[in-house]
């Protein structure tokens, strides 16, 4: 039995246009002088290759511009790491949840 999508009402809009004006970046170079990570947890924290992110930090021919997507993860892992503590349990686990 198939479920039925939620009905999507004013509430839902009103979020989604937020979440779409939302500016959330932060910059490799910010991510990197903040916290004391490599370029393999940036890579993965981002979904990229080891490469990619190496990329990012080049001042040559070779540098490579993070999409809007990595500078928001970034965002994000540094949102986490800043509040990991006010989040608590319930809300990570409905964020997180692993596969069922």
């Amino acid at each position: 039995m198939a479920n039925t999508p939620r009905k999507i009402e004013e509430r839902e809009l009103r979020l989604i246009a937020l979440y779409c004006q939302c500016r959330l970046g932060m910059t490799p170079q910010k991510f990197y002088g903040k916290w004391d990570v490599t370029y393999e947890q940036m890579a993965e924290i981002c979904g990229r290759s080891i490469s990619t992110v190496k990329g990012w930090f080049k001042k040559d021919r070779h540098y490579r511009r993070p999409t809007p997507a990595d500078l928001r993860n970034l965002a994000l892992m540094d949102f986490l790491l800043e509040h990991f503590e006010e989040i608590g349990d319930s809300l990570w686990n409905l964020i997180c949840h692993p596969e069922q």
